[in-house]
């Protein structure tokens, strides 16, 4: 241990005269003297760090809680000295050090010692990051091999966590990460083997010993370890037969590394409620994650069918020039098996891309499997990710997926040019706000794929009509009114029935088509659909212009392929911009076993020819549908009439669809309102404040009002319209629940009266108003008294709402009062919306309220 008095003593050539590193910071961290061992040891000379910030400047590696934080904390404590260890990828080999916290004599001066133990074996780095130096001479190889890389058995954790392992069943430790010394004091050589609950607090060992751990969802919890009782967070999941237990440092103040509030959260997502096209909902998102996380450039990155990935939205610092907006991937830059490790652990943060990994040691004993890291947070990342991030200029980073339907639709990614850690509060935020763009992208993209099939489906359903009512089939296709150009964006159609060509619109001649034809029955004799955009790409020796067909639809009416429906689409020539030479992936480095990502992301314009727009599966399904149906016009002329009746029964049927599905957007809106109710709930749970707590149960009775409405009208025979007696009788329960036991509630509710949905919503409100006020204040502890609530029709036909209760009654002047509330505002909108009426009477009996619509 270094004496700081003997410290204080030293001239600046004495000091440099150590053969430890030697650092003399102010509170802040910045440099005020830097030795020469130091300098050899980091490679950065004394004059180029005086004056800097050492944790946000010189070594933004070490702004994170094992070193950092520690720092704050030590400031903070005013404490003398303070000794940890610590491993850095330093040049030209990574080192294991003491590091020292010592206070000068010198008001608001601190001395950072570093202590060399030894230098690592190079093998710990990764050999991508070996071969930086001799890349010139790499050459292209095939991609496969990435995507056979086993990157969710790395073998290694990122050093800001330590890894535990545990057997199912004994809860003995069979693996852990070589730095659990760190935060247990003791050795890998003491903990494996051992039994959890000798290591771990027992709060923390029983949420272990419960098991119901999943393995996407980690069970999560703070805890305090060590001697000093230092923070950490505890994430824990079962996975592959084990039980894997991270231990993450935190900060002791979490504002030393800007931990958001939750209230920025629920302004985050509040923001992501406005726009409506998912351009515009990708662009908010990422300038809302940067605000948040303090990345320097923050992506929303799209794949299309063919896993190609395009950069739609960016937000970026004005320093970064470098802009990757718009710019398209290579399907190869995430492989496969990346692609499928982001479906199941959503989200991936690296601190530091030149981080020294931290080796899993596994018990002797134990089973050798590899430790299976899929859903851990800590994995260390592939050796060729890191290389790819090293090429494109970026250290820190973060992938976070957007699901939609349960399919990877995209990522939010951060970059950042130096090492940069983001806290667990943030990280967690951050989750939220991406969960939500991903269910507004896919309302979004739901709502726009409804319009564009209940169109087509109009058409269809129409051409049937004309099918079943016409003697000549052509003429029913080709009607002025709606035909076969009517569907898909088509450019041309054609009919044809055993070698007979009808063509309508821009088509290819008559002996091409034909030949078209017997390609594609030739290509998959079972299918009676094929669609492509990209025609001479499937075909390559067909000889059709471009501009009469480069992408067609073809479906047969008949299994024996006589009679079919083809439809056109002209070439659409476009550019796709690159980042970096699509065909130049992934390189080889002769004589080190190393793969290399591509090296260039320079712009790289590709136009694309005898391409069309593509033809989406549902286009092709009712293609199908409508071929079919033309068989029995073509072979049975005699009894059009009657197949053709029981056909559009059928779309009599897809309309009735039409209405289950809008049952469902009502089913799905009410189930995000109750979940929206339950994080008020929580939400309230955790407030003190008594005001607070009750604005916060307001709000939940209020989404909780709307919710039942939209419940009611899933339930609801005519999609237009809610019970509004069911509505308000669910609605009086949940709030006698809000309320608590000792609250009395009698409700009064006349079945089957249908409101439309605008009256439903507005009743239902008032009507939460009305009883949460009565609870509030017709109600003591001496005197629970009776809330009574009725809905019915009255003689003239109106639906009235009354809500009495048994308590002492407004106060006299309640008609004066100026009625600024919000619950009074909130009522008097829903009136004048509904052009409802509302009477009021007060006595020593109770306050008796009758509203009327």
């Amino acid at each position: 241990m270094t004496d700081s008095a003997f410290l204080d003593t030293l001239s600046f050539d004495e000091l440099n005269a150590l053969d430890f590193g030697v650092v003399q910071v102010d509170r802040h961290g910045t440099i005020l003297f830097y030795n020469h061992a130091l300098s050899r040891l980091s490679g950065r000379a004394p004059d180029e760090v005086i004056g800097r910030n050492l944790f946000q400047d010189v070594a933004p590696a070490t702004r994170v809680p094992a070193f950092y934080g520690r720092f704050r904390e030590f400031v903070r404590r005013k404490a003398s000295t303070q000794t940890f260890s610590l491993i850095r990828g330093l040049n030209p080999a990574p080192v294991r050090a003491t590091v020292e916290l010592l206070s000068s004599r010198d008001p608001d001066r601190y001395w950072i010692l570093v202590h060399p133990q030894e230098r690592l074996e190079p093998r710990l780095l990764s050999e991508p990051a070996l071969a930086v130096g001799r890349r010139v001479r790499a050459e292209p190889v095939d991609p496969s091999i990435c995507e056979r890389e086993p990157i969710h058995i790395p073998g290694s954790i990122q050093p800001y966590a330590a890894l535990l392992a545990l057997d199912r069943d004994s809860m003995m430790v069979t693996a852990c990460s070589a730095n659990v010394d760190d935060v247990l004091g003791q050795g890998a050589d003491t903990v494996l083997g051992q039994a959890i609950a000798e290591l771990l607090p027992p709060d923390l060992v029983e949420l272990i010993r419960s098991k119901q751990l999943a393995a996407a969802t980690p069970a999560r919890t703070r805890v305090s370890l060590g001697a000093g009782g230092d923070p950490f967070l505890a994430s824990v999941h079962q996975h592959g037969g084990r039980i894997i237990v991270e231990l993450e440092r935190l900060a002791w103040a979490p504002e030393d590394f800007s931990a958001i509030d939750p209230l920025v959260a629920e302004d985050a997502l509040a923001r992501l409620r406005s726009p409506t096209s998912v351009q515009a909902l990708a662009q908010e998102a990422v300038e809302i994650i940067r605000d948040l996380t303090g990345f320097e450039r923050v992506l929303v990155y799209r794949f299309d069918p063919n896993w190609n990935g395009e950069a739609i939205a960016e937000s970026r610092t004005e320093t970064w020039d470098h802009s990757l907006a718009g710019l398209h991937f290579p399907a190869s830059d995430i492989p496969s098996q990346a692609r499928a490790l982001y479906t199941r652990s959503l989200s991936r943060y690296l601190v530091d891309r030149d981080y020294v990994p931290v080796p899993l040691l596994a018990h002797p004993d134990a089973e050798q499997d590899p430790v299976d890291l899929t859903f851990a947070q800590s994995r260390s990342l592939s050796p060729v990710h890191l290389e790819y991030q090293r090429n494109l200029g970026v250290n820190g980073s973060m992938s976070a997926s957007i699901l939609v339907e349960g399919r990877l639709w995209g990522l939010v990614i951060g970059h950042h040019r130096k090492p940069h850690y983001v806290p667990p509060e943030t990280r967690s935020a951050v989750a939220v706000i991406v969960n939500a763009l991903a269910a507004q992208v896919s309302e979004s993209e739901r709502s726009a794929l409804w319009q564009s099939q209940q169109e087509h489906l109009r058409v269809e359903t129409q051409l049937l009509q004309q099918m079943a009512a016409a003697d000549d089939l052509v003429s029913a296709i080709s009607s002025e009114e709606v035909g076969l150009l009517d569907l898909f964006g088509s450019s041309g159609a054609a009919l044809i029935v055993n070698g007979t060509v009808t063509n309508f619109g821009v088509t290819p001649p008559a002996p091409r088509i034909l030949d078209l034809l017997e390609r594609v029955r030739n290509r998959d004799t079972a299918s009676l659909t094929f669609a492509t955009d990209h025609l001479t790409g499937v075909f390559p020796d067909l000889t059709i212009e471009a501009a009469d067909a480069s992408g067609c639809l073809v479906a047969f009416a008949n299994a024996a392929k006589t009679i079919a429906l083809v439809w056109f689409k002209p070439e659409v020539i476009s550019t796709v911009t690159w980042g970096g030479d699509p065909r130049k992936p992934v390189m080889s480095e002769p004589g080190v076993n190393a793969v290399l990502p591509r090296r260039s992301f320079e712009r790289w314009v590709e136009e694309r020819r005898r391409y069309s727009e593509p033809w989406p599966a549902w286009q092709v399904g009712i293609a199908g549908s409508l071929a079919a149906a033309m068989d029995g016009v073509v072979v049975r002329q005699s009894r059009k009439v009657e197949e053709l009746v029981g056909l559009l029964h059928d779309k009599e049927r897809l309309l009735v669809q039409k209405e289950i599905l809008t049952r469902e957007i009502d089913h799905r809106v009410k189930n995000s309102l109750q979940i929206v109710s339950s994080f008020l709930q929580m939400q309230a749970r955790t407030v003190s404040d008594p005001e607070a707590r009750d604005a916060f149960t307001e709000a939940y009775g209020r989404v909780m009002s709307v919710a039942r409405v939209h419940n009611s009208l899933y339930q609801s025979e005519d999609v237009e319209e809610v019970d509004v007696g069911q509505t308000v009788e669910s609605l009086c329960t949940d709030l006698a629940e809000l309320a608590g036991d000792g609250s009395r509630l009698e409700v009064e509710a006349q079945p089957g009266i249908m409101v439309p949905y605008k009256t439903g919503v507005a009743l239902a409100l008032i009507a939460t108003e009305l009883v949460t006020n009565a609870f509030k204040y017709a109600q003591s502890e001496d005197d629970i008294g009776t809330v009574r609530v009725g809905i019915g029709i009255e003689a003239q036909g109106r639906v009235c709402l009354s809500v009495s209760d048994s308590g002492p009654g407004l106060p006299p002047d309640w008609k004066t009062r100026p009625k600024r509330g919000l619950g009074m505002r909130l009522i008097n909108a829903m009136l004048t919306q509904i052009e409802a009426t509302l009477d009021v009477e007060s006595n020593s009996d109770g306050a008796h309220f009758r509203v009327c619509a």
